[in-house]
């Protein structure tokens, strides 16, 4: 019987990542061990499928940019539509993690797999955690049914909308707010406690691609609403030609008044303006009434995103995906 094949994406992060002195967990370079050097030492029985590497990155992922991730999904959409190819997984760095996963939530309409993980431990630590939660990702993505974009992290299976990174230093670095992970990795099988999250729908686009060739994206920022906040951030950033601003309020979005009053400035001025909230769980539910939208359950920085493509047209084709 023929394995199912699966293909690995390496974009770099603390799961290459490499310390001058062994062992040193803290202090080291990530990004520098090539993903097909990861597939080589992975724990347990031999991974169940034909394994391919490709290496579309070497970064740390707080220097990610839209460039990059449109190249990304340019790599997944790809490989995905080879019809002997049953899933992609792809390892990255933990720091943007949550707004990769998203990105491509929003952007790749598949039926298949695909999975990010990533690692708290360099490839050089003593005990690394990338290895395990590789072998993890590559259990979900041969999965049967397995299907759209996840997030595999110490043993938990996370939906791209939802994942978040609540800890700076542990290994279970990453949550899903209110509702919970998908499943988890038990005894090298995966327990889904949920439905696999749904992709969105591009069948009747004809321009999506023409969205994708945008050169620029538009300017999208995060203002911060906190005690003593004004408006001279946003005054700012209007002048320096912003497009849209996610606004990370105070409970369910609520704003500084002073703040507020220059949002209604950005608006008069013809900046987009969406509401989030600096709560990590909970999300926004504001009246109908509401000056701005809410951003729902997106955190501020998938809120960010989901701004910036609504602004190239993008939800156009899959509006109720977005909030």
């Amino acid at each position: 019987m023929t394995l199912p094949k699966i293909v690995v994406l390496g974009m770099g992060g603390t799961i290459a990542g490499v310390s001058p002195r062994p062992g040193d967990d803290r202090h080291y370079l990530a990004g520098q061990v090539p993903v097909a050097q990861l597939t080589e030492s992975l724990p347990g029985a031999p991974v169940p499928a034909r394994l391919m590497t490709e290496q579309v990155a070497q970064i740390d992922s707080k220097d990610i940019e839209p460039a990059l991730w449109w190249r990304l999904r340019a790599r997944v959409l790809d490989w995905l539509a080879k019809p002997d190819v049953a899933g992609v997984v792809i390892t990255h760095g933990t720091d943007t993690l949550e707004e990769t996963a998203y990105f491509l939530s929003a952007t790749v309409s598949t039926d298949k797999p695909v999975v990010l993980t990533c690692a708290m431990r360099p490839a050089t630590s003593t005990a690394p955690d990338g290895p395990r939660n590789l072998r993890d990702a590559l259990t979900v993505a041969l999965t049967p049914g397995a299907r759209g974009v996840v997030v595999v992290c110490a043993g938990e299976v996370h939906s791209a909308r939802e994942v978040q990174k609540h800890h700076t230093q542990r290994l279970d670095a990453f949550v899903s707010g209110n509702r919970g992970p998908l499943g988890a990795i038990v005894s090298d099988r995966f327990e889904i406690a949920r439905d696999w999250p749904t992709t969105p729908d591009f069948s009747s686009s004809g321009d999506i691609e023409n969205i994708v060739n945008v050169s620029m994206w538009p300017r999208v920022d995060i203002v911060t609403s906190h005690a003593g906040a004004d408006g001279r951030v946003v005054d700012a950033l209007v002048a320096h030609g912003v497009d849209g601003l996610v606004v990370a309020g105070t409970g369910n979005g609520t704003l500084h008044s002073a703040l507020a009053d220059a949002l209604w400035r950005a608006s008069a001025s013809g900046v987009a303006v969406w509401i989030s909230t600096r709560c990590a769980q909970g999300g926004v539910n504001l009246h109908d009434d509401s000056a701005w939208p809410g951003t729902g359950d997106l955190n501020p920085v998938k809120a960010r995103i989901a701004l910036a493509l609504e602004l190239m047209g993008w939800s156009a084709h899959c509006a109720p995906f977005w909030r």
